[in-house]
């Protein structure tokens, strides 16, 4: 798989698209409703964003019933994942990223991927 460096940059330059890349790095799947709360923004405005990283070839998604499932693109280069695990280590316990983790944990009805078909 080919990634620029200049489409990562790119595609990171947008607060929103990085606050759920750091996510889905941590957490590996999350459903779009997941990432809406976690990032307290309105649906359409992360699906929007989650297209983007989608083209961009950064993130997969997955299908299950109703509900919309993303994670890293398996095949990201090895210089793309540390790119991503040296941004989360060194912003993970600042503002909005601490407050985007916690927020996901007090999620009150998560969706569980065996009851979503």
């Amino acid at each position: 798989m080919h990634i620029s460096p200049e489409s990562l940059f790119a595609a990171l330059t947008n607060s929103t698209r990085l606050r759920c890349l750091l996510l889905l790095l941590e957490h590996g799947e999350l459903c779009v409703c997941e990432l809406t709360q976690a990032l307290e923004a309105a649906q359409p405005n992360v699906s929007r964003h989650l297209a983007h990283l989608r083209e961009a070839g950064l993130v997969v998604d997955r299908r299950q019933g109703l509900w919309i499932f993303y994670r890293l693109h398996p095949d990201l280069p090895e210089w793309v994942l540390q790119v991503l695990r040296t941004t989360a280590s060194g912003v993970g316990s600042t503002s909005p990223y601490a407050e985007d983790r916690a927020r996901l944990r007090r999620m009150p009805t998560r969706p569980d991927t065996a009851r979503c078909a």
